[in-house]
């Protein structure tokens, strides 16, 4: 008898933890499903539909230290890099973790890296495998069913060799 108890409450315990994680994995699907469109549209080489999720107002801090706002600025700044420094690149999302800080907030942090970079910008060094590395950070905000990125924040990894 008491054996019998001890598994019921073993799995009566283990239920809702079983419950939360289905209902964590289906709240994070369309986000990510998002990060997942991000990588196509970056390695299609198409700006604009790299920024098809941001907000119409979100800001946006790149690598470089530079701050811009909303959406067209992105899309723009994006189709500037694709198309120069960029080009040909691919990128690669690993998504770290995606915390609900409240059910229609998400934050978002990713291990981006961005494969194939031969040049950069003046006064910026190409890694020599050729692999730029940074943390992203996403806010995403659910409004009328649909997920947006309202920040988009990039800090490049530092090597520790």
């Amino acid at each position: 008898m008491t054996q019998s108890l001890s598994i019921a409450l073993m799995i009566l315990l283990a239920a809702p933890a079983g419950v939360s994680f289905a209902q964590d994995a289906a709240l994070e699907a369309p986000i990510r499903a998002i990060v997942a469109d991000q990588v196509v549209a970056w390695n299609a080489g198409n700006g604009q539909a790299y920024a098809r999720h941001l907000a119409p107002e979100a800001s946006f801090t790149n690598l470089f230290g530079m701050v811009l706002y909303g959406a067209p600025a992105f899309a723009k700044r994006h189709t500037e890099i694709l198309e120069t420094f960029y080009k040909g690149t691919t990128k690669h999302h690993g998504i770290r973790r995606i915390r609900f800080v409240m059910p229609d907030v998400a934050i978002v942090d990713i291990d981006n890296e961005v494969r194939g970079v031969t040049t950069m910008p003046p006064g910026i060094v190409v890694p020599p495998d050729g692999v730029v590395r940074t943390q992203l950070m996403e806010v995403f905000v659910r409004r009328d069913g649909r997920w947006w990125i309202e920040a988009y924040h990039n800090v490049d990894v530092k090597s520790t060799k």
